[in-house]
């Protein structure tokens, strides 16, 4: 009679390791899509990002010469471009990394309010909202800052499925081991 019990207990001690093992591996591999996600969809803002640095490149070129009086407003925003550029930058690599995110939404704060601050120059001077140029890139600017806009809502989304999944009991358990962390919103 011992023999059998022993048995039934190694194959019930076997089972619960397989169910386990099997629950690790697909806890792990369900975090892992929901990260990889997030690199995804800040891949879509990066290029939302990537375009608005260039017409704000575009916008101070022409303003440069066309608005002497504001030099301090046009070096704002080409200082604000810098850090902004270099925030992207750090985040692409780790787009899941709290730290750098943080950093990509201080940055991209200071440089939308410097944009703002020179798309409201141009429409102000009716010499400069009749150049056909200039309108242009203010147009294209805004378009490129709805995509942004969409683009950050949806890295945002994968950011809040990311942080709930590695949240949920016993997973936030098995993540401590592998070392995931939360991840943060724009």
């Amino acid at each position: 009679m011992n023999d059998v019990t022993g048995w039934h207990l190694n194959w019930w001690l076997w089972g619960l390791a397989a169910v386990l093992a099997f629950w690790s591996i697909g806890a792990y591999n369900r975090v892992m899509l929901l990260r990889n996600e997030i690199g995804k969809a800040f891949a879509q803002l990066d290029d939302a990002l990537t375009r608005r640095f260039a017409h704000g490149d575009l916008l101070l070129e022409r303003l440069r010469d066309r608005l002497p009086s504001e030099q301090a407003s046009l070096d704002a925003l080409a200082a604000a471009q810098a850090e902004a550029k270099a925030a992207t930058q750090a985040v692409r690599t780790r787009p899941y990394a709290a730290d750098p995110v943080a950093q990509l939404a201080i940055a991209a704060a200071v440089h939308g309010a410097a944009l703002t601050r020179m798309v409201s120059l141009v429409e102000h001077h009716a010499e400069l909202s009749s150049d056909p140029d200039l309108g242009g890139a203010v147009d294209e600017l805004k378009m490129i800052d709805r995509q942004r806009a969409f683009s950050r809502q949806v890295f945002n989304q994968a950011v809040d499925a990311y942080n709930a999944a590695i949240r949920q009991f016993p997973t936030r358990v098995l993540m401590s081991f592998v070392g995931f962390s939360e991840a943060r919103s724009l």
